[in-house]
C-alpha cells in the first residue's frame, strides 16, 4: 500500500526566512495539500542536533492540530519510534499515534518521514484524559535531582506546555519534597502525588527498549485532571531496540533492570513498588516482550516503507542495512529478554 503523500508549498521569502537560522524556533506560513484538500499551516524546523543534517524534522501546525515530520535519520530501520509507541500503548501507557508518509516542500522529494501526533491538549481530548497541566522534559536537567545547591531551579530541564505558574511551582515543589522526605513519609507523599502504577508501567517501557535517554529527558510528564497525580507518556524512541540516538549498535544490556534518575531510585526504595514492578516486568516478558509478539509488528512497518525507503534521496543508510534491521531488532529482543530475566532478583 503506497504511504500518504504530504505536499508544503513555502513562499520563497518565507522560506529564505526558514532556512537562515535553523536553531530558530519561529513559525513561516505555508500550505499544505494532503488527500485532495489545501489547509494553511505553519511550519519551523524541530529537534535538537538533528537541525544540522541534510534530511530535517519539521513542526506543522495547523488551526486545530500540531504534527511533528520525523525525519529519523538516524535510525536506519526508520520504525523505532512508531514501534516504541505501539509497545507503550500496549502496556497501557498513552503515546503518540504515528503514520509513516512521504513529505514534498517546494516540489522537491524530501523522503520518508514519520508522522507523529504531538502531546497537547488535543492528544488528551481524544483519549478521554481529564488534564490540567502538560510538562515537556527537554534535557537532561529533567531528572528530578535536588538542584538548590547548584543554584538551577527545580524546573531546570522542563517546558511548560499547558498550564500556569501555579504549575511550574506545583513541580518544583515536588521535586524538592521527594529529596526532603523519607521513610512513611515519602512513600505516602509520592501515593498522594505521582500515579504509581503508570509510572512503573512506562519504567518497564523504557527498560525494556533500551533507551538510555529517556530517564533524564525525551518523556512528557501531566497532571491527571481528576486525580492530580503526575502521570508519564514517552517521547523520542529513536534510539532504541539495539540502537542509540546516533544510530550505533549498542550493548542488549546498555539500560539496567532499576532505570536511571532520582524518581525512579526513591519509588524502587519501597519493596512493594519494586514487587510491582518485577510483576509488570515478568508479565509482559511472557506476553508482549518476545519476539513472536514484536516481529510480525516489525515487518508489517517495515514491508510498508521498504519501497519508499529504496527511493528515498535523503536515507542516511545503505539499503542492506535498512534489509538487515528487522533481524537487529530480532536480536535484540532475544538478548533483552535473558538480560531482563537475569536481573529479576535484584528487585527482590
Amino acid at each position: 500500500m503506497p504511504l500518504p503523500v504530504y505536499r508544503v508549498t513555502i513562499k520563497d521569502k518565507d522560506y529564505e526566512q526558514l532556512k537562515s537560522n535553523i536553531w530558530s524556533n519561529h513559525f513561516v506560513p505555508a500550505q499544505l495539500v494532503s488527500g485532495g484538500k489545501r489547509i494553511p499551516i505553519r511550519i519551523r524546523y524541530r529537534g535538537g542536533h538533528t537541525r544540522e543534517y541534510p534530511k530535517k524534522s519539521y513542526e506543522i501546525k495547523t488551526s486545530k492540530y500540531t504534527y511533528h515530520f520525523n525525519a529519523e535519520y538516524d535510525d536506519p530501520s526508520m520504525i523505532r519510534n512508531a514501534l516504541s509507541f505501539q509497545f507503550f500503548n500496549s502496556i497501557h501507557v498513552p503515546s503518540p499515534s504515528t503514520r509513516h508518509c512521504v513529505l514534498h516542500l517546494n516540489h522537491e522529494n524530501l523522503g520518508v518521514y514519520l508522522n507523529i501526533e504531538a502531546v497537547k491538549t488535543p492528544f488528551f481530548r481524544k483519549r478521554g484524559i481529564p488534564v490540567r497541566s502538560i510538562i515537556y522534559a527537554v534535557n537532561d536537567n529533567a531528572d528530578f535531582t535536588d538542584k538548590r545547591s547548584s543554584g538551577k531551579s527545580s524546573f531546570s530541564g522542563y517546558n511548560l506546555i499547558k498550564g500556569s505558574e501555579r504549575d511550574r511551582v506545583k513541580l518544583s515543589n515536588f521535586v524538592q519534597q521527594i529529596h526532603l522526605k523519607v521513610g512513611a513519609d515519602l512513600q505516602q507523599y509520592l501515593r498522594k502525588h505521582l500515579d504509581i502504577e503508570n509510572y512503573l508501567r512506562w519504567l518497564c517501557g523504557a527498560v525494556l527498549t533500551g533507551n538510555y535517554d529517556g530517564f533524564n529527558q525525551n518523556y512528557t510528564l501531566f497532571e491527571h485532571g481528576k486525580t492530580r497525580t503526575y502521570r508519564m507518556i514517552p517521547w523520542d524512541y529513536e534510539g532504541t531496540w539495539g540502537r542509540n540516538c546516533y544510530g550505533k549498535l549498542v550493548d542488549s544490556d546498555l539500560v539496567k533492570i532499576q532505570g536511571y534518575n532520582k524518581l525512579t531510585e526513591k519509588i524502587l526504595s519501597f519493596r512493594p513498588h519494586r514487587q510491582r514492578y518485577k510483576a509488570l516486568l515478568s508479565g509482559f516478558l511472557e506476553s508482549v516482550f518476545t519476539v513472536r509478539r514484536q516481529l510480525p509488528i516489525v515487518y508489517k512497518m517495515h514491508n510498508a516503507i521498504a519501497d519508499h525507503i529504496y527511493k528515498d534521496p535523503n536515507h542516511k543508510w545503505s539499503d542492506k542495512v535498512f534489509d538487515s534491521e528487522p533481524d537487529t531488532i530480532r536480536k535484540y529482543i532475544d538478548q533483552r529478554r535473558q538480560d531482563i530475566m537475569n536481573q529479576l532478583g535484584s528487585l527482590d
